[in-house]
């Protein structure tokens, strides 16, 4: 069988992956740079009898995909910055009723309005902490095509696995270039469907009550089992409690489930790691940078290494700390102000050996202004 190869944008190749991995409901509203998700699929989705919406705002995006999934769907919406803004609380929803969703956000320049059209790395942090409350999240970025279609596979994974929204943190300059992007064959990948309950119609149900593999068997809306969804705290029948055993055994779940999973969560690539002296930290769009002048370096002597990384949240702490415990110094190269270098100087032992590389002038990061941090860093001695 021949290879299915087309050449892309990166936001082609994500829809192509959603509808890979089974998207079969998506809901959304136009927004640069990630319109062309929403252009893509408004007309992919009903040739195969699927379902798009297109909504009123990015707040009614989310709360449909959260209604859709509850049925049995598979879903996802698109948005950038100030859509991913307004999806916060519907975003606290998902993660406290454990309703699987993909949320994409191709990134730009902001706060507010910012920069539509050009790209930054900025939503990292929001990612993160956006929602108000303590609660663990998923969020996964990657720097080509083709690990945009395997990562956004991934993410319709781990969101059936976990019952939890997954971030897929793009940007505008890889979500907007072209290049060659091989589609798997149908079973080359593989995907992993909703856990159904086995319980029995008349049976009592309990929704949140966990497996002791510690997923959660999910019962599709409007069939044979009634229950109760809430953004409250609640027991395991999905009823609201402020009981404060309820309260706790429910928050530590939500956390545990993917905090404890860290380094089972952590996706990322190395480039050269056993030998650097200098060991670039870098992902998404920047790590294209990053691995240039790692590439082009070494062929002159010199020792660069390269960490990509793929997962952001959860931050992998312990793999960080044991790829750059050898290098006499860490750049982290990111489009804004620092925010993967603060976790960066938090996971490793020597916090002072950790520098930062980034533009956050709406222009892509480019090998030069890497090299210039480079030199600085090797002028004093480091």
């Amino acid at each position: 069988m021949s290879e299915n190869i087309k050449f892309v944008q990166g936001n082609e190749a994500c829809a192509e992956a959603a509808l890979y991995a089974g998207l079969n409901f998506y809901a959304g509203y136009p927004i640069t740079p990630s319109s062309e998700i929403t252009e893509f699929l408004a007309s992919r989705l009903p040739q195969i009898g699927a379902k798009f919406m297109q909504m009123e705002d990015e707040i009614s995006s989310l709360c449909a995909i959260i209604g859709a999934s509850l049925t049995g769907c598979k879903v996802m919406t698109a948005t950038s910055g100030p859509g991913f803004s307004l999806m916060q609380e519907a975003l606290g929803y998902a993660i406290m009723a454990e309703i699987p969703c993909v949320i994409v956000n191709v990134q730009r320049g902001g706060p507010s309005t910012g920069l539509p059209t050009h790209g930054s790395q900025g939503d990292v942090n929001q990612a993160r902490w956006g929602t108000h409350g303590d609660h663990a999240i998923i969020a996964l970025t990657a720097s080509n095509h083709q690990d945009i279609f395997a990562l956004t596979v991934e993410a319709f994974n781990l969101a059936e696995i976990y019952r939890t929204p997954v971030i897929l943190l793009l940007d505008e300059v890889v979500a907007h270039m072209r290049e060659r992007l091989v589609v798997p064959q149908p079973g080359e990948m593989p995907l992993v469907e909703r856990l159904k309950t086995s319980v029995k119609e008349g049976v009592d149900y309990h929704p949140y009550l966990p497996r002791e593999d510690g997923r959660l068997p999910m019962s599709d809306f409007g069939e044979v089992h009634r229950y109760n969804v809430t953004g409250l705290f609640h027991d395991m029948w999905g009823f609201p409690s402020s009981e404060p055993r309820a309260v706790h055994g429910l928050l530590r779940h939500l956390v545990d489930k993917i905090e404890n999973r860290v380094n089972q969560l952590a996706r990322y690539k190395e480039y050269y790691i056993e030998d650097a002296k200098h060991l670039l930290v870098s992902y998404g769009s920047s790590a294209r940078s990053a691995r240039h002048i790692v590439e082009k370096r070494r062929s002159r002597g010199e020792r660069l290494g390269l960490l990509e990384l793929q997962t952001l949240w959860p931050f992998p702490d312990e793999i960080v700390r044991e790829k750059c415990a050898a290098a006499q110094s860490v750049i982290v190269v990111e489009q804004n102000m620092g925010q993967v270098l603060q976790s960066v100087k938090l996971a490793v032992d020597k916090p002072d050996k950790v520098f930062l590389a980034n533009r956050i002038d709406g222009v892509f990061i480019m090998p030069a202004d890497i090299l210039k941090i480079l030199r600085l860093i090797q002028g004093k001695g480091v």
